[in-house]
């Protein structure tokens, strides 16, 4: 029986597998030179994207072992957002927290909040790496600033942000399992 469910799902499955898994990759090689050169991984998103993002740096901290920040402080993002304008606090923010060689992680559902656009051009003034993901419209303009640029093919919230977080997750699941010295469940 087609059910509301099963069309959801399967929707959704097909989302999350429709992504290139070599992008999946330069992401999890991006973490090993972040982590190798004793660097550290920022990421910022708005709404359900932040909350992916504390998902993913707990994950990266706890699980990876990699040093891993987000700038979902409610004081901080008040603070810069008071002091600089909330399309610019994710921006101060990176000037602040960012050191060279950091790798910075911005997530945007429609690929156009100005305040990940703005933090996206610091990112490249400031010469890091740069992994968006994004979805909505496959032109976006968060979606040219990336070195990784991961995109779904939606216009749904919740689709886009549950791709995000598979994809993100499996990222750091690979990452583990690459520096134990398990093959990864392709190989």
């Amino acid at each position: 029986m087609d059910s509301f469910f099963s069309r959801y799902f399967d929707e959704l499955s097909e989302l999350i597998a429709g992504v290139d898994y070599n992008d999946l990759d330069a992401v999890v090689d991006l973490l090993w030179s972040t982590d190798t050169a004793g660097n550290k991984v920022l990421l910022a998103g708005n709404g359900g994207s932040a909350a992916i993002v504390n998902h993913v740096t707990v994950d990266l901290l706890k699980a990876a072992g990699i040093r891993a920040l987000n700038f979902n402080e409610s004081s901080l993002v008040t603070c810069f957002a008071n002091d600089y304008g909330y399309d610019q606090w994710v921006a101060e923010s990176l000037r602040v927290h960012a050191d060279p060689g950091d790798l910075v992680i911005l997530l945007s559902s429609s690929g156009e909040s100005e305040n990940i656009l703005n933090a996206a051009r610091i990112t490249k003034d400031l010469g890091l790496g740069l992994v968006v993901l994004s979805g909505f419209d496959p032109d976006n303009r968060l979606r040219s600033h990336g070195d990784v640029s991961l995109w779904v093919d939606s216009r749904s919230y919740n689709h886009v942000e549950n791709c995000h977080q598979v994809w993100l997750l499996a990222v750091v699941d690979r990452f583990i399992a690459t520096s134990r010295g398990e093959p990864a469940v392709d190989e």
